[in-house]
C-alpha cells in the first residue's frame, strides 16, 4: 500500500504517532492505541486469512486498514449515551448521534490535511472522494445502535437467490466484526481485554454518580454481574455478528475461488482472471457454476470455550453470593436474640 499509493515513509510514521497521541490523551483502560492496534491486527487477519482482499481493490485495501487504524481516535471513554445524557459539546456538535464515531472520523481527518501526516497526498480526487466516502460509511458503522439493523439487513441479503453485496457495507460489518471480536480470542486475551473495558465503563459510571445520572448498562462497579453479561454478550451479539460475517464471506468469495477443499480452508487458489475481474467489479455470483466455498473459523472454537469458562465462573459467583447472602441472614438473626 505504501509503495502503490507513494505514501512517504516519513509522512506515515509521523500520521501514526499523532494517531497514537490521541488514542492515549485521555488515558483510557480499553479505547486506547492496544486496542486500535488489536482491531487493526484482526482486520488484516481478516482480510489476508479468508481470502477478502481477492475481492477488493487496493484502494479499499488502504481505506478498511485506515478505518480500522483510526476508529476509535480520541475516544473519551464514555459512552455516546453519556456524551447526550450529560450534554458534552461533542454531543452538542453532532446533534446527538454517532457522536464519538463522527468525531473519532472528523478529528482523523484533520490529522490528514496537516501537511506532515498526509498520507493520502498523492491520491487523486477521484481516489480521495472514494477513499473518504469508504472510510466514513465504516467507522459510523462501529455505533453499536446500528448493530441489530445491520445484521438485519445483511442477513436478509444473503436470503437472496444471487446477492450482490455491496462492498462499502461488506467491509462496515467487517470491521465491526473486529470491533467486537475479543471473545472470539484466546481466554488469556479476552479476559484482560474485558476486565479492561469494565473498568472504563465502571469509570464512566463513578462520573454519572457524580452528575446525579442513572446509571448506565454495565457501570454500576457495585452491581455488576460480570461473567452473566459476558455471556450475554457472546451469545446475543458476537456469535450472531460473526455467523452472518461468515456467511457474508462465503457468498462473497464462493465465486472467485476454483477450489473448495476444506483443508485448504481460506488459502485456496484463485479462479481464473475473468472470474477475478468480476468479484472486483462487485459481483458475488458467478453464471457458470455455483461453488460451495467455506472459510475457516478459527473463532468459533474460541466463542465456545469462553462462554464455558464465564458460565463457569458465573455458577461460582453465584455460589458465593448466596453463601455470603446466608451469612449475613445468619449475622441478623444472631443479632436480634
Amino acid at each position: 500500500m505504501i509503495h502503490k499509493f507513494k505514501v512517504p515513509p516519513v509522512t506515515l510514521e509521523t500520521f501514526l504517532s499523532r494517531v497514537e497521541e490521541g488514542y492515549c490523551r485521555h488515558k483510557n483502560p480499553y479505547h486506547n492505541n492496544l486496542h486500535a492496534a488489536d482491531v487493526a491486527q484482526t482486520v488484516h487477519y481478516m482480510l489476508c486469512q479468508t481470502g477478502l482482499m481477492n475481492w477488493l481493490t487496493d484502494l479499499e485495501i488502504f481505506a478498511t486498514l485506515v478505518a480500522a487504524i483510526i476508529h476509535d481516535y480520541e475516544h473519551t471513554g464514555t459512552t455516546n449515551n453519556f456524551h447526550v445524557m450529560s450534554g458534552t459539546e461533542t454531543a452538542l456538535l453532532y446533534n446527538d448521534r454517532a457522536v464519538l464515531e463522527n468525531h473519532h472520523i472528523s478529528a482523523s481527518f484533520r490529522v490528514m490535511k496537516d501537511e506532515e501526516c498526509n498520507i493520502l497526498q498523492n491520491l487523486s480526487r477521484e481516489e480521495f472522494r472514494e477513499f473518504r466516502t469508504l472510510v466514513i460509511d465504516m467507522v459510523l458503522a462501529t455505533d453499536m445502535s446500528f448493530h441489530f439493523q445491520q445484521l438485519k439487513n445483511m442477513k436478509n441479503l444473503l436470503t437472496l437467490a444471487e446477492p450482490s453485496v455491496d462492498k462499502s457495507k461488506a467491509l462496515s460489518l467487517v470491521l465491526h466484526c473486529c470491533d467486537i471480536s475479543h471473545p472470539a480470542k484466546r481466554w488469556d486475551l479476552h479476559h484482560r481485554w474485558t476486565m479492561l473495558l469494565l473498568e472504563e465503563f465502571f469509570r464512566q459510571g463513578d462520573k454519572e454518580r457524580e452528575l446525579g445520572l442513572p446509571f448506565s448498562p454495565l457501570c454500576d462497579r457495585n452491581n455488576t454481574l460480570v461473567a452473566e453479561s459476558q455471556i450475554g454478550f457472546i451469545e446475543f451479539i458476537v456469535e450472531p455478528s460473526m455467523a452472518v460475517c461468515s456467511d457474508m464471506l462465503e457468498s462473497i468469495l464462493g465465486p472467485i475461488h476454483s477450489t473448495c477443499k476444506p483443508s485448504d480452508g481460506a488459502q485456496q487458489s484463485i479462479s481464473e482472471d475473468a472470474e477475478i475481474d468480476r468479484a472486483k467489479n462487485g459481483s458475488t455470483s458467478s453464471p457458470k457454476r455455483s461453488l460451495k466455498f467455506k472459510i475457516k473459523k478459527p473463532w468459533t472454537a474460541c466463542l465456545g470455550e469462553n462462554k464455558k469458562s464465564w458460565k463457569e465462573q458465573a455458577a461460582r459467583d453465584a455460589e458465593l453470593r448466596a453463601q455470603q447472602q446466608q451469612e449475613q441472614s445468619d449475622g441478623a438473626v444472631t443479632t436480634e436474640e
